[in-house]
């Protein structure tokens, strides 16, 4: 199950991570062993994104309230959007990659990408340099 194995790549995550807080997962993860085991070993919160529940138990004649077709789940979507957002680049499409450092790479590369061009969007015209500002001497530095 994957619920064993997480306490395995869990493990190697705590320690690489110190600012790990919460963890989303979703109900392939329930249960209390592993939900006690991030609280007492690594001291992170577990959180269950739960999907509506379906079905329910009414009377012969009371007619059950309508399920939309589709919803959205909390948290599920910031997972989903990331992988697209990946799934974008050339590279990143398929499993091309020999060495899993390389693939670590290519994600670093991808969203440092995203988030440039982000930051490029706020500032469109750049940041100006000191020279441009009129400044001189230490105030330059800073």
């Amino acid at each position: 199950m994957d619920r064993d194995g997480a306490r395995l790549a869990l493990a190697a995550v705590k320690v690489v991570s110190e600012r790990l807080q919460l963890i989303w997962a979703d109900m392939g993860y329930r249960g209390q062993g592993l939900k006690e085991w991030l609280e007492k070993e690594c001291k992170w919160q577990l959180d269950i994104v739960k999907r509506p529940s379906k079905w329910g138990w009414y009377p012969i004649d009371v007619e059950p309230p309508p399920l939309p077709a589709f919803t959205v789940l909390r948290h599920r979507w910031v997972v989903e959007r990331t992988f697209g957002w990946i799934g974008r680049y050339r590279r990143m499409s398929k499993d091309y990659e020999y060495l899993t450092e390389s693939s670590e790479a290519m994600i670093y590369l991808a969203m440092m990408r995203l988030m440039l061009k982000r930051l490029a969007r706020k500032a469109p015209n750049g940041v100006s340099s000191p020279q441009r500002l009129g400044l001189t001497g230490l105030a330059r530095a800073f």
